[in-house]
């Protein structure tokens, strides 16, 4: 996908642009994102068989929650910082289904880093 984005709230706005429908086939899941530091915020994304709704704030009940630093997550949706890189590092922390999160790469898929 070719939308770089200079901040969490440029790539929230964007990311319909860069949904993939049909990988998210049979996909049902809400994902919590906070985002901490400068430029930060709470965020919800919610899934439901190949459609997605962008909601700023948090949910009572996400099936996975990520947790990082703002500037870190916009290098890693950027493609300029890997997300097992950044999860083995403590850059990134996920809770509750953490499968699933690897499985939103392929829907949400990070920039080239081009």
């Amino acid at each position: 996908m070719g939308i770089r984005v200079n901040s969490v709230q440029h790539y929230f706005e964007t990311l319909n642009e860069r949904f993939i429908p049909s990988a998210a086939k049979g996909v049902k899941a809400t994902f919590q994102f906070e985002l901490t530091g400068e430029g930060g915020g709470s965020w919800f994304v919610e899934f439901d068989d190949g459609t997605m709704k962008v909601n700023e704030g948090t949910t009572a009940s996400p099936t996975t929650t990520i947790k990082m630093d703002a500037p870190n997550y916009v290098k890693m949706v950027n493609g300029d910082l890997g997300g097992t890189m950044a999860f083995m590092r403590g850059l990134l922390k996920v809770s509750g289904n953490v499968m699933l999160a690897q499985k939103m790469q392929a829907f949400l898929p990070p920039n080239s880093g081009k």
